[in-house]
């Protein structure tokens, strides 16, 4: 059943886009905010219209508005992003 919830229980799932493709693993979740861990070609462009300006060492935080959905295996993003 998929739901837009982030927790623990989510890190190390992939982060895919609208598009289902890849970009990033959540590589952590503290103090109720999951963190995403970029894949290493990630854009720039993409990075911006996250939101994602500022690192916590390459780590970013991933909102929860910006979740469409959360799986079992993957946390996809909205397509307005």
């Amino acid at each position: 059943m998929a739901n837009t919830q982030l927790t623990e229980k989510d890190e190390g799932k992939n982060v895919v886009n609208a598009d289902g493709d890849e970009i990033g693993v959540i590589s952590d979740f503290r103090g109720g905010q999951a963190y995403v861990d970029p894949d290493p070609g990630i854009t720039d462009k993409v990075m911006s219209s996250l939101g994602w300006t500022d690192a916590d060492e390459e780590h970013y935080a991933l909102n929860e508005d910006q979740v469409e959905h959360v799986t079992d295996d993957e946390v996809r993003l909205s397509s307005g992003l």
